[in-house]
């Protein structure tokens, strides 16, 4: 794993013991994974819900996709199959929600506790191609962290 991503994983730890609410906490990670890796410029989390996921904090532009049914988009696909996927292109993906003309490319990891899907993170990216398999073992970490708050 990079530096830059135990150095992140370290920051996040410290967020999760501050005494605030656990969306004031997960907003900070928002910020901070946008702040400190320049290619990730939307970065928010969903939570399982009725077999939709419900948009939560964020850090990036507004977006339409408050709700999303399992099964659709990226985000819905990762919910149903409760794996990591990362699409480096996403005018190649025909189940692709659209959010914004700036978005190139999506990697979207599951929080999974005790077996249950709980939600996920999603970010999204300017770039094409700007995820590997650091950025994929980095942001399951995350979600491992962040399933103790959830």
């Amino acid at each position: 794993m990079k530096k830059i991503f135990k150095e992140l994983i370290e920051e996040i730890e410290g967020i999760l013991s501050l005494p605030i609410d656990k969306n004031s906490k997960l907003e900070r990670i928002c910020i901070l994974l946008k702040e400190k890796i320049h290619y990730y410029n939307w970065v928010g989390f969903y939570f399982a819900k009725n077999g939709n996921l419900i948009l939560g904090p964020f850090c990036g532009d507004e977006t339409e996709h408050k709700i999303i049914p399992f099964g659709k988009g990226i985000c819905g696909q990762v919910a149903e199959s409760k794996n990591a996927l990362i699409v480096q292109d996403i005018t190649k993906e025909k189940n692709y929600l659209a959010c914004s003309r700036k978005v190139k490319a999506e990697i979207v990891v599951p929080i999974i506790r005790d077996g249950e899907f709980l939600g996920e993170i999603d970010i999204d990216s300017h770039y094409i191609s700007p995820f590997n398999s650091d950025d994929e073992e980095f942001l399951k970490e995350v979600c491992k962290i962040v399933a103790k708050i959830i």
